[in-house]
């Protein structure tokens, strides 16, 4: 954990990220996380993980794997949660619902909710008539107005029912919003809205109330679009006479466009695919590093003049107060570029670590093999200046990792040389043969001089006499530097593999009339 500032003056805060299990972690609940997470780690508090499992409708399996595969990932790491616990356990909301229970008969008693019995089919009906009149639908607060008697025959009776909120009909509800001030609501507004449902599961509004007050929560982060319910829930804290935390709504996150709210799915923006699962970016090969500090800036600003800061950087100046109410759009380009700047910057041991598994699953070679692969490291500096994702490395490098007679040529020129004819071309490969086998030592700066010399000596301009090399190297015009390739592949394996271009051309060649 970090220590408070002691520039700042916050108290420690109590913030939290409570995700619902019902979809996969996307960009804008990564921000929501990764806001509140700052602010903790800012004011030396603590940063909570609250699972909100209630929709067991839209429950998806394997979506709390993948939430908290991608704040791991991001390294958001959390004091307080389901896997670890402490002391306002438990953090699951479907092992909490006495709890909510509880506190619903609270505010049945107090007089600020009430049994509601009415039936999905007169909800229907209501609906149905209330569209066809051309009036704003909703509940019409049938129940609210039973006389005793008439409750205690339904109880009687064992009719199921949901326990609904009782708004004031009259009067104001004023939210406190940090970055947008008071927002002030009309009650007459707002409806009954239910708090328990007839299964007994709390809904949003009661859980997320009665979470954050007993777990202490002393700031809430969340999206824009929950502020329609914030005086719903600004209500519930009146009802309890509980003080409400500081609320700060982020501002929505818009596409690269500036035109739509960012989706929870990939989105195709003026004929380029854009993604939003964290999942996504993950497999693409952006770094946690470069991810993180792209959306530390998504809604706030770092410094106008610095681009790319450390983690403890973000932490120190990190203020609530700065974060810009105004929609953000995403600039993917500058994740692109960011992420390019972490990796040239990465010590190549590390990249090559972290490159393995996409190696490995988009070369079909396990991991282990490849860890082990000296060839490797000398090949993964050779492309670090020429990548900008870790899912960019394989089409540079798949070449070193196929049998010489297998290797695929992207083309029929791609052994000739710049301006050179097949005839010159074999002719370059052929005296390129008889240097790399005595060449002493196999190293690039040896080679490289040997067939400068070459070139000199055939009146053939450097790049054209390299060009049928880098050919019959890798089977491509465009590849990591060719002396340096050359050394990682050793002098066995180069001269198998000029041999089989050779072979090729001399092919050619025969069936040229």
């Amino acid at each position: 954990m970090t220590a408070q500032d002691p520039n700042h003056s916050h108290p420690p805060a109590r913030t939290r990220f409570a995700p619902s299990p019902t979809g996969y972690l996307h960009l804008g609940g990564l921000r929501t996380a990764l806001f509140s997470w700052l602010w903790a780690r800012h004011t030396g508090g603590q940063f909570i993980l609250r699972v909100e499992d209630t929709d067991r409708r839209r429950y998806v399996p394997d979506s709390l794997d993948d939430i908290l595969q991608g704040l791991r990932w991001l390294e958001l790491h959390w004091d307080e949660g389901p896997d670890i616990g402490g002391p306002y356990g438990p953090y699951v909301q479907s092992q909490r619902t006495a709890l909510y229970r509880e506190h619903a008969e609270q505010l049945i008693a107090s007089g600020h909710a009430y049994r509601c019995y009415c039936t999905p089919e007169r909800l229907a009906a209501l609906r149905e008539e209330q569209q066809r009149r051309g009036e704003r639908t909703g509940y019409d607060r049938h129940c609210r107005s039973l006389s005793p008697e008439e409750r205690a025959a339904k109880e009687a009776q064992g009719l199921p029912h949901v326990v609904r909120l009782a708004v004031p009909l009259e009067g104001t509800t004023t939210v406190h919003d940090l970055l947008r001030g008071p927002i002030v609501t009309d009650n007459r507004q707002l409806e009954d809205a239910v708090l328990l449902k007839s299964d007994g599961m709390p809904t949003y509004h009661l859980a997320v109330v009665v979470d954050d007050h007993l777990m202490a929560i002393t700031h809430v982060l969340r999206g824009q679009e929950w502020l329609p319910s914030a005086p719903l829930h600004q209500l519930l804290y009146d009802a309890f006479g509980w003080e409400p935390p500081v609320w700060v709504h982020l501002p929505v996150i818009l596409d690269p466009s500036g035109r739509g709210k960012m989706s929870k799915r990939r989105k195709v923006v003026d004929g380029k695919e854009y993604l939003a699962l964290v999942r996504e970016f993950m497999e693409a090969g952006y770094l946690p590093e470069a991810l993180f500090n792209f959306l530390v800036n998504v809604g706030w600003n770092f410094d106008p003049e610095r681009e790319v800061f450390t983690r403890e950087e973000a932490i120190q100046r990190f203020e609530l107060q700065e974060i810009h109410p105004a929609p953000a759009a995403l600039p993917y380009e500058k994740l692109e570029w960011l992420n390019g700047v972490y990796i040239r910057q990465m010590d190549p041991t590390e990249l090559k670590r972290r490159l393995l598994p996409f190696l490995s699953r988009q070369l079909g070679i396990p991991e282990e093999d490849l860890a082990g692969d000296s060839r490797l490291d000398r090949l993964v500096p050779l492309i670090q200046e020429r990548i900008k994702r870790l899912d960019e490395a394989a089409p540079w490098l798949d070449w070193a990792f196929v049998d010489a007679d297998a290797l695929p040529y992207e083309s029929p020129n791609v052994l000739l040389g710049r301006k050179l004819s097949p005839e010159q071309s074999l002719a370059v490969l052929r005296k390129g043969h008889e240097i790399l086998q005595q060449v002493e030592p196999f190293q690039a700066d040896a080679i490289q001089a040997a067939f400068r010399a070459a070139a000199q000596e055939m009146g053939i301009k450097a790049g054209s006499f390299f060009g049928p090399f880098r050919g019959a190297l890798t089977g491509k015009r465009v590849s990591p530097p060719l002396f340096e390739s050359m050394e990682a592949l050793g002098r066995e394996q180069v001269l198998r593999r000029v041999e089989r271009a050779i072979q090729a051309l001399e092919a050619q060649l025969q069936r040229t009339p």
